[in-house]
């Protein structure tokens, strides 16, 4: 039976432009609902100071951020023929929330990469995570 809910995760990457994209694709090819679920994590000094100054308020900073992502994620989805779209902006561990997120999906689509290529050298991506972890079929894109 074809997933009725495709959760796409998504971090402004071209990674994940290119996960949004198949994964609308996808979507209206099937019928399928598209979660655009995007998660913001700890921040380091200079990116908190720069969203803070440009808002003046860092939690609508990092909601204004997180909408703004959301929504060229969405201007993506719909160009490739997404009808049904929902997002989701969530706050944490990038991989964890995910993982949560999945739980109410039937496919989960991500970028190999993201933005924190150091990161995931050091620690471990957070798409190798949850291709061992995800409790339903993942599509990674490169």
């Amino acid at each position: 039976m074809p997933p009725k809910h495709i959760l796409v995760a998504t971090d402004g990457s071209g990674p994940a432009a290119r996960a949004v994209a198949l994964a609308a694709t996808l979507a209206k090819a099937i019928g399928a609902e598209l979660r655009l679920l995007t998660v913001g994590s700890g921040l380091g000094p200079a990116e908190a100071r720069r969203l803070a100054h440009a808002e003046g308020d860092l939690g609508a900073a990092l909601d204004a951020d997180a909408a703004a992502l959301l929504d060229d994620a969405e201007a993506v989805a719909r160009k490739n023929g997404a009808t049904r779209v929902q997002r989701i902006a969530a706050w944490g561990d990038p991989a964890e929330t995910i993982l949560d997120s999945a739980r109410d999906a039937e496919m989960l689509i991500l970028g190999r990469r993201g933005r924190g290529r150091l990161t995931g050298l050091l620690l471990g991506s957070v798409s190798q995570k949850l291709v061992s972890l995800a409790p339903v079929p993942v599509i990674v894109v490169p």
